[in-house]
This record gives structure tokens, C-alpha cells and sequence, in this order.
């Protein structure tokens, strides 16, 4: 897809129509020190604030996001911080692990599950438009790792509440709309609940200026290409080091039988995530850009992963 086209599609707004029906219709790699990603920071006072712009999908690619499944926790052999194969479909450990254990019918048991479940975050390009504790990133094309509080944003703004409302696609250059970080820290979690969608506007003026940007854009494809994820037999040896095992676990006859009970806390897509996939596909096949991703159940796991990864790294 062409840059003018790129723009036609905006113009019509046909996309953000589109994906909205289809959610009515329903009813219902990066590490701390990569130098493309841009995170926010507190200021003195403990609280943080920037603007930036969520960016169309890189030239090329069809998506304007990523998503990456992860797992971060510490056991007995020390942290266990991998990403996991379950975000390119194919099955993984710790996965099978966590599945025995809560089909095991043991409580602690589930315990252990919900500490070392996998998590789920967001990559996207974005433009840093107001950065008051780092001001030369202002102007410039990061990526941006997001999780559910401000995914929950983004689908606020393309299917509004209330009738009064219009939805926007927050990814497009000209009908789209900065993005005011706002956080403040609660139970030593950051939280962005005061965050919110500035008015519809250009990102710029001058179209030849958008177009450079775009084509500044990261790849998104890259973050869940072959090369970001070990082998099955890699994390097998992995985990089992962390986690003290010494042998492969294997399930029982019982387990098996109890499987469903699993895949109802672990496996069975929520509303939402049915959205997102909805949205998905009705987005791959129209060949343009737009809207998000899904979530993950806890606040802010995006920031609590960076912490473990930091912690791993001291």
C-alpha cells in the first residue's frame, strides 16, 4: 500500500466504519536497553506525563501493532524471563507445565500458575510529540510497549460509550489524535487511568513530512520473527533449571481428563480478545492501517515485566 493510498483510506474513514461494525456485530523484542524503545518517566514530584502519537503500520507490513506473549518470575534456580512460543502458535513449556499443575486440583498448585502465567504486551510505532523529562526524543519514531490499561484506551476511542461520541482510528495521520500519557504511582504500580485522546487532528501539516516519518516506522513483524524465540527444547531446559525439575513433566491420565477445566482460566478467549481477532482479520483484509490488540488480566504487567527483567540483569 502506497503512501496516497494510505491517505485516500483516511479520508473515507471506510476503516475505523468497518471495524467498529465488527465489534457491534459481535455484541457482545526487545529488551530495556533497545534504544528504539521509548518509555515514559516520572518526574520529581512521582507522577508522569508526555504526548505521543500512535503511528500506521510500517511500510510494508499490514498491522500498526505486535503483541508478544511472555513469562517473568523467579524460581529456586533463579529468573525465568522468555518469550513464549504460544505467541507464534506453536506450544510451549512452561505452558504445559503451568496446565499440569492446575489440573492438578491442588490450590497451591493454582497459585503457582497465576504467578508464572504468561503475560501480554503490545508493541507500536509512535511519535513523540511532548517528552518534559526527556525533550530530545521529542520529533522522533520509537517503538512503544503498552499493556491492558492503555489498550482499554484505544478501544474507548474507536467504539465509544455513549452516542454523542464519534470513534476515531487512533493510528491514522490525519483523522487520528495525540495520546496525553498522564501517570501517576498506585500500590507501586504505574497507572494510567488519567490518560486520554486529545481532539482529532493531523499529526502534521505537511504531508511530505508524514510520509518520511513513516518511512522512519520500526518493523513490527520483527519483534515476533523466528530469531526472537527459543526452541521448545531450549525453554524445556530452561525452566527446569528455574524451576528445580529434574525431568520433563509429564501429564497423567487425570490431567488429560481435566484439561478443559485449564483452558477455561487459561485458554478460553474473552469478549474482548474475540473482538480483537475479529478485528484483525477484517484489518488484514482490507489491506490498510488500524486499531489494537487485545489484553492481559492484570494491570499494568508491561511495567512489572520490565522491573523482573531489571532485577535479572543486576
Amino acid at each position: 500500500m502506497s503512501f496516497s493510498d494510505l491517505k485516500k483510506q483516511s479520508k473515507l474513514g471506510s476503516l475505523t466504519s468497518k471495524l467498529v461494525k465488527e465489534v457491534e456485530k459481535m455484541s457482545t523484542t526487545s529488551g530495556s536497553g533497545d534504544e528504539r524503545l521509548w518509555k515514559p518517566e516520572m518526574d520529581k514530584t512521582g507522577n508522569g506525563f508526555a504526548v505521543i502519537r500512535f503511528l500506521p503500520a510500517p511500510e510494508g507490513e499490514e498491522l500498526p501493532w505486535a503483541k508478544m506473549y511472555s513469562h517473568a518470575f523467579q524460581g529456586p534456580g533463579g529468573w525465568y524471563i522468555e518469550n513464549s512460543l504460544t505467541t507464534v502458535g506453536q506450544k510451549d513449556p512452561l505452558g504445559e507445565y503451568n496446565r499440569e499443575l492446575w489440573n492438578s486440583g491442588i490450590e497451591s498448585n493454582k497459585e503457582t500458575v497465576r504467578k508464572q502465567k504468561r503475560k501480554l504486551s503490545y508493541y507500536s510505532n509512535i511519535y513523540v510529540v511532548k517528552d518534559p523529562t526527556n525533550p530530545h526524543n521529542e520529533g522522533k519514531v520509537f517503538l512503544f510497549k503498552y499493556g491492558k490499561k492503555i489498550f482499554d484506551k484505544i478501544m474507548e476511542a474507536m467504539q465509544p460509550e455513549f452516542e454523542d461520541e464519534t470513534p476515531i482510528n487512533p493510528f491514522d495521520f490525519w483523522q487520528g489524535a495525540n495520546f496525553k500519557l498522564k501517570i501517576v504511582k498506585k500500590d507501586g504500580y504505574w497507572n494510567y487511568d488519567k490518560s486520554e485522546f486529545d481532539r482529532v487532528a493531523p499529526l502534521l501539516d505537511d504531508d511530505d513530512a508524514l510520509e518520511a516519518l513513516w518511512k522512519k516506522q520500526y518493523s513490527l513483524t520483527a519483534i515476533t520473527a523466528p530469531d526472537q524465540f527459543k526452541t521448545y527444547e531450549e525453554l524445556e531446559r530452561r525452566m527446569n533449571s528455574v524451576l528445580g525439575l529434574k525431568s520433563s513433566p509429564t501429564q497423567s491420565r487425570a490431567v488429560v481428563e481435566q484439561e478443559e477445566e485449564y483452558d477455561s482460566y487459561a485458554e478460553k478467549p474473552s469478549v474482548e480478545s474475540r473482538v480483537v481477532e475479529e478485528l484483525e482479520e477484517s484489518y488484514a483484509r482490507s489491506k490498510s492501517p488500524s486499531l489494537p490488540t487485545i489484553t492481559s488480566s492484570d494491570e499494568d504487567e508491561d511495567d512489572a515485566l520490565s522491573y523482573f527483567q531489571r532485577l535479572a540483569e543486576d
